[in-house]
């Protein structure tokens, strides 16, 4: 393999945060042009990429003794695809967690029953694929209760029927607990899940087709009567971002929910006149007889880290095809890896000349 000197940069934890990259100590980099080998769409070269931020809410729980002449079910919503919350945002497949929020919600007006405890989702970039909720009704109201929550089950899944046709709702008896919610308790609980945004909240005016900012309801726990809701946002426009957090900081207020942000991740500026882009978008042409694409993502990537603690580096990303990233579908084209193998080494030596 020809090339000129080569810096090989590992880092951990991309998938849950680019921790890895955020602790690197730049004056170890000696390289100003960046290939990143962390793309998932093969014919296509990324040169820009969303920032993002994590918000999450701490709600304190009021408890009272649970109730008695009452049947305790578990009602879990399963079977909904998920995804990566920035790259499948657009793509508006179903939340489990504000679904099933959304669900509850619509009967507990009209239905009795008590709520003791809601979970769903677990990783701030992934769309939560399912979520169960515990409640205690009424011995004698428990076919009034199964045939309302069923009636609001079916109009979800009408709604979502062609992005999310194995949706399923199951109810089942479980072990009662020893303490409930009151109805306030359950009213801030299900407001905020309601209430709180998710999904795509702008699309680009600059780049036809790219989301320009969204922001995922990942995860709803409640442990030691304390409910956490993890929020995820994402924007290439640093004052979107903010906008989007302020909005989630306002929700949480109306339910006097604590909030804790973090500082977040940067984005990365497309520079369509990049030297190593002019050099990739050649090798391309020549070596597989076509173009390829360059977009920027909807997702965070090590490339807006490393380029803030390193200005001038000159960057790209790119990779083999990978599908459902995040999400127990993901997989990997296989023969697309000898392909982007062969592209890579040519690009190196292109560069090394």
């Amino acid at each position: 393999m020809a090339h000129g000197p080569l810096e090989f940069l590992f880092t951990i934890d991309e998938e849950t945060g680019l921790t890895g990259a955020g602790g690197l100590d730049p004056s170890m980099l000696d390289g100003r042009r960046l290939l990143n080998l962390d793309s998932e769409e093969e014919g296509t070269v990324t040169v820009g990429c969303a920032g993002g931020a994590d918000t999450e809410l701490r709600l304190e729980l009021d408890t009272i003794a649970a109730p008695s002449n009452c049947t305790t079910l578990e009602l879990r919503l399963k079977g909904l695809k998920g995804g990566h919350s920035g790259i499948d945002i657009h793509l508006q497949r179903g939340n489990a967690v504000q679904l099933l929020g959304r669900m509850i919600h619509g009967i507990s007006h009209g239905t009795p029953g008590f709520l003791a405890d809601f979970q769903g989702g677990n990783k701030h970039n992934a769309i939560p694929r399912e979520a169960s909720a515990v409640l205690m009704v009424p011995s004698d109201e428990i076919e009034v209760f199964t045939e309302a929550i069923l009636g609001q089950f079916e109009a979800v899944k009408e709604e979502y029927r062609t992005v999310e046709p194995g949706m399923e709702l199951s109810i089942e008896e479980t072990d009662a607990p020893t303490k409930v919610w009151p109805t306030f308790t359950a009213w801030d609980v299900l407001n905020l899940i309601v209430a709180l945004p998710h999904g795509v909240v702008a699309m680009s005016n600059d780049i036809e087709g790219l989301v320009e900012s969204s922001t995922n309801l990942a995860a709803a726990t409640v442990e030691n009567d304390v409910l956490t809701i993890l929020m995820s946002s994402r924007s290439s426009v640093a004052s979107a971002l903010d906008w989007i957090r302020q909005k989630i900081r306002a929700v949480a207020g109306q339910a006097d929910a604590e909030v804790d942000e973090d500082n977040g991740y940067p984005g990365w500026k497309p520079d369509l006149g990049s030297e190593v882009l002019k050099v990739v978008k050649a090798v391309h042409a020549r070596a597989l007889g076509k173009d390829p694409h360059v977009e920027a993502v909807h997702a965070g990537l090590e490339c807006g880290i490393i380029g803030e603690m390193v200005p001038g580096m000159d960057m790209i990303s790119f990779g083999p095809q990978i599908e459902f990233p995040h999400s127990p579908d993901e997989r990997v084209k296989v023969d697309s890896v000898g392909r982007f193998y062969d592209l890579l080494k040519a690009v190196v030596e292109e560069l090394a000349s």
